[in-house]
Formats: structure tokens, sequence, C-alpha cells
């Protein structure tokens, strides 16, 4: 009986991971729907899909690049920056599957994505400020190690999911079944552009020591850490010093 017991066990759990290998991307992104928001966004043919990018184009030679977070629709932040930034265009990609983008979302193809979003950005501006948050911040930090890029700030960013896989899911070996790790401290080093990281206090999904791993990855005197008290993973931006920090820089 008891060996039966341990072969079901077994069995349930070589099931288990099968199902989050083969759908592990349906429960990582979550894209948002197209909306009449998107109806101006520009649009960048990249292999294998169409991106749709929100923009604020000015004529400058200063632009900011954001790379939004998992769920987050960035028409809606885009015109917010534009107001804090106004010596700078402003533009906003929109995911893979994401507002009316197309293509299905993995972090080979984001990255890819980013990249050409971000020459074309640079194309038009010389000087381009990086921002991302959350899921973003991976890509942000992934390209910051371009001369074209003058600041980088990161939102709520961290190491590598990884470590938050292996905390929502303790019971499977995410090391070994995991795709996209997007795994930032890998990129940090490389980077030597003034960078600000902003984390909340209270981040249910990005705990402090994560943020510190990643900001511990930077080569000294290039990054500082800034926390939000009093906010959690969704709320970091809801304070008034999130906005002073995001401007200055400090």
């Amino acid at each position: 009986m008891f060996v039966k017991i341990l072969l079901l066990v077994g069995l349930l759990e070589a099931g288990l991971c099968l199902f989050f290998y083969l759908f592990q991307r349906s429960f990582l992104y979550r894209p948002t729907p197209p909306t009449s928001e998107h109806a101006d966004a520009l649009v960048l043919e990249v292999p294998g899909a169409e991106i749709r990018i929100s923009a604020e184009v000015r004529s400058t030679p200063k632009a900011l690049l954001f790379f939004g977070g998992n769920a987050e629709d960035v028409a809606i932040t885009v015109p917010k920056l534009a107001e804090l930034f106004p010596d700078r265009a402003v533009y906003g990609m929109h995911y893979r599957g994401y507002s009316g983008s197309t293509g299905k979302p993995s972090e080979a193809a984001l990255r890819s994505d980013a990249r050409q979003v971000f020459a074309m950005v640079e194309e038009r501006h010389p000087d381009v400020m990086l921002v991302g948050r959350s899921l973003g911040s991976s890509l942000a930090v992934g390209l910051a190690r371009d001369p074209a890029v003058s600041r980088l700030v990161l939102i709520a960013p961290f190491a590598s999911i990884l470590r938050i896989a292996q905390r929502a899911a303790p019971f499977l070996p995410m090391r070994l079944l995991l795709k996209d790790r997007y795994e930032s401290w890998r990129y940090a080093p490389q980077v030597q552009c003034p960078t600000l990281l902003l984390a909340a206090s209270h981040d249910e999904l990005v705990p402090m020591a994560d943020t510190e791993r990643l900001w511990e990855a930077f080569r000294p005197g290039v990054a500082r850490l800034r926390v939000m008290g009093g906010t959690d993973h969704n709320t970091v931006a809801s304070v008034p010093e999130f906005y002073e920090a995001l401007l200055t820089g400090e």
C-alpha cells in the first residue's frame, strides 16, 4: 500500500510538472485587451508580429521609452509620463499579445521586440531615458548598456522571476521547468548610466531582498535605491515622493 501511495504521489507531481511546463506562459503573462485608447498607437513591424506603441511624439533630441508591468496598459501611463517630462518624447511599448499587438509573448520575443522599438526611438532621439516597471524593468535593464541611454529607472524591479516562481510554487522544481526567467542581475553589471531603483516598502510580489539583490549587481556608484514607504507592488507610484524621485533621479 505504501509503495502504491508513493507511486501515486510521484505520478501526480509528474503530471503537475508537465502541466506547468506546457502552460506556464499562460500563468506568467496577463495580456491587456485592445481599447479605443490604442486607436492612434504607432505600429512597428517585427519578425512574427506587429507591435503597437503608445506615444507622445515631440520634436526633441530627448525621449523616454517605457516598458510596463504585467497587465499594465501603457496607453494610460504614457500621458502621465509626457506631462511629467515635457522636454521628452514619450513612447510605451505594448508587448506581444497586449493591447492589439499581435503574436504571443515570451522572454526571447519581448527582448527582441524591445531592442527594435529602442532602435526606432534612438534613431529619432539620440538621448533616451529608459523606465521599466516590474516585468518591464528586466527589459529596460537589458537595453541600458547602449550609449544612447542617458538614464535608467527601474520601478518595483526584481533580480529574477525564478525566485518569484519558486515562492509561488515551492512544490515544483522551477529551476528545471521555468522557460522565461528574466534574469535582470545578468545585465546590471554592464550598465554605466545613472540608475535609480524605486521599490515599495511592502511589496508582496517582489520582496525587498529581491530588489536589493538586483541593486547589488550594479557596479559601485551606478545605481541608487529609493524605498517608497507605505506602498506595495501596485501602489508604489501612489505617493508624491515617487514622482519627485522619477523626475530628479534621486
